[in-house]
């Protein structure tokens, strides 16, 4: 979290008058030109495709096929929304039907896009291997964002960067782009609410915040473009200032989650119907359908896992963004009373474990982590690990905390006897350590149920489904792809449906 003295401390800069203004990409000739594309599983065989223009289309339209000459099938649709201060446009479209586990071509329809490629998704009890990318405050490269070689704890040490510098986690995702399927990023995406880290931007808040969004999109668009990215908030999408109770001085679009709902909000999916034989599982399915309220909460169901995305800034007793919240940032809430906790349990009450075995909970603030009470979302725990502990979730996955962190399977702040061999409290990691303008936390104090903490580097996880009972994490060092910590977490995945 950032203080008013980060702003005091480029005034002299301000004084000598050494600013740039706010870093907007080109705009192109052909405003109809596809940019900050992203898709999304939005269904069962379905495939979201979003991107945005810096125009109004009267109609969105994809083609796609098997054969990347051959691009036979269309779809079209009539969204294309904005909001105040921002200068494009985000389109949608839902290509539905899809053969399972199959590669597709895509084009976007305009005079100035090219053909672009996806995996559609495996259908839920596919039990065949694969992997996922968990990747969390990510962050903008270049002149409003840094990556650097050295300690990037010492945030007060950070150089000036080369525009032209790599963002390590974006490169690597792209150099190893055939070895997972999705990406999951519960929170924290472009971090343009640190604008007035840059003092060239100390003038152009509004630009500069729209700026950002607008680099940091184009960034991530060769990865989210090609493999599904499901996106959840954290509080660095709530509004145009991380400095606390200054949601005053946002403008229209720039408080509330505006631009998050905006971008995602008609890509991620609701809740899938249940593939189990069991008509109480169907009951559930249909009742978590009806409370998702997606970007915010949402699942989804791929292969051998079941997803639950979930939202830790709004929408449960204290939540820390919520008007009166801790972090002052004064937003939703998104939904009626309890819903997202009924949707939680609706949600997971209807997992068949003998056709998904595998379920994974994505969310932003951590309830365990390194580094003393100040990094643990006391509120979250209160609200979300009885029900993850209840209905049996076998992995949670966090960021807000900027480092990796592994802990041993865990319910109540105590390790479960059973360790990794088939326990009954979830495995939690936190995968914040992607790279962003804030830099890395250091580990700080540890706990005793933690098992790994690395904060020398840009780092994210990667997790792979061996199989029905075997799951791998492994800890990614951005810039070299070396291996830091790997597990392997067993679970006998016996009971069809988990109460405990």
């Amino acid at each position: 979290m950032v203080t008013s003295v980060t702003l005091l401390k480029w005034l002299p800069v301000v004084a000598t008058g050494v600013m740039a203004g706010a870093s907007y990409p080109t705009i192109p000739t052909d405003l109809t030109t596809p940019v900050q594309q992203r898709i999304a599983i939005n269904g069962a065989n379905a495939i979201s495709v979003g991107w945005n223009t810096y125009e109004k289309l009267n109609q969105s339209c994809v083609q796609y096929g098997t054969s990347s000459d051959a691009l036979t099938e269309e779809v079209c649709s009539t969204t294309s929304a904005t909001y105040a201060t921002s200068r494009t446009y985000s389109n949608a479209v839902i290509l539905s039907s899809l053969t399972p586990a199959t590669t597709y071509y895509y084009k976007i329809v305009s005079t100035n896009s090219s053909v672009e490629q996806f995996f559609s998704p495996r259908t839920a009890g596919d039990k065949t291997s694969f992997t996922i990318s968990a990747v969390i405050d990510l962050g903008v490269y270049g002149v409003d964002g840094y990556t650097i070689e050295a300690d990037l704890s010492k945030k007060s040490l950070i150089p000036t960067i080369d525009p032209s510098l790599n963002h390590t986690t974006i490169g690597r995702l792209a150099a190893t782009i055939d070895d997972y399927e999705l990406v999951i990023h519960p929170g924290d995406f472009g971090y343009a609410d640190n604008w007035f880290e840059k003092p060239k931007n100390l003038f152009d808040e509004v630009d500069a915040y729209e700026a950002i969004l607008e680099q940091f999109y184009d960034q991530l668009a060769p990865i989210a473009g090609r493999k599904p990215y499901m996106a959840s908030p954290g509080n660095h999408e709530a509004d145009c200032e991380e400095l606390d109770f200054t949601t005053a001085l946002c403008p229209t679009g720039q408080k509330n989650f505006t631009d998050f709902m905006n971008r995602f909000g008609q890509t991620m999916p609701t809740a899938f119907a249940s593939t189990s034989s069991n008509d109480t599982a169907k009951i559930n399915a249909n009742k978590a359908k009806q409370l998702a309220n997606p970007p915010f909460w949402y699942s989804f169901e791929y292969g051998m896992i079941h997803v639950v995305m979930f939202d830790t800034e709004t929408d449960f007793t204290n939540a820390p963004d919520s008007p009166g919240g801790s972090a002052g940032l004064n937003s939703g809430p998104f939904g009626a009373t309890n819903q997202q906790l009924e949707f939680l349990e609706a949600d997971l009450a209807s997992v068949d474990r003998t056709v998904t075995p595998w379920v994974i909970a994505g969310g932003h603030r951590p309830w365990y982590s390194t580094g003393g009470s100040g990094n643990q979302c006391s509120e979250c725990q209160t609200a979300f690990e009885p029900i993850l502990y209840k209905y049996g979730v076998d992995l949670g996955i966090f960021g807000h905390v900027h480092n990796s962190q592994r802990f041993m399977p865990t319910n109540n702040s105590i390790a479960d006897p059973n360790g990794m061999n088939d326990p009954l409290a979830p495995m939690y990691i936190v995968s914040g350590g992607t790279g962003n303008i804030e830099g890395l936390t250091s580990v700080g104090t540890n706990v005793s149920y933690n098992a790994f903490a690395y904060a020398d580097d840009f780092s994210y996880a990667t997790v792979t489904f061996l199989d029905s009972n075997n799951l791998q994490v492994d800890f990614i060092q951005s810039s070299t792809g070396t291996i830091l910590d790997t597990s392997v977490l067993y679970k006998s995945h016996t009971e069809q449906f988990v109460v405990q």
